[in-house]
């Protein structure tokens, strides 16, 4: 099993910026891939942005530009640096965890609030 605890969200205003924490323990040796999710109101749970254990990246369109993900092996933590954020980007934050570099997450976060304020 593999426990996933997010950090770092919050209110802000439209333009500003948030750094989500999301930090890996259990079984993590099974774990290639970290990223994040988001779910609105009445939406899906989306995808927001990857990163492998080799440290290769991916992005939403709708994020690009704007986020960005690292990834500190060390700690087993992955960060997501969330910049000019918009109304839009308002959504609980989930931190996923997953065997393939797929991406299909294995393990998941409680999630974490972020709304941004027009």
């Amino acid at each position: 099993q593999v426990q996933l605890v997010e950090s770092g969200g919050g209110l802000v205003q439209a333009g500003g910026s948030l750094r989500l924490s999301c930090a890996a323990s259990g079984s993590i040796f099974s774990i290639n891939a970290m990223g994040w999710y988001r779910q609105a109101p009445g939406k899906q749970r989306e995808f927001v942005a990857a990163i492998t254990d080799r440290g290769r990246t991916n992005y939403a369109d709708s994020v690009k530009g704007r986020f960005t993900i690292s990834r500190n092996n060390g700690k087993n933590t992955v960060l997501l640096q969330m910049s000019s954020l918009k109304p839009e980007d308002t959504a609980v934050y989930y931190c996923g965890a997953a065997r393939t570099t797929a991406f299909l997450p294995n393990y998941w976060g409680q999630g974490t609030q972020v709304t941004v304020s027009s």
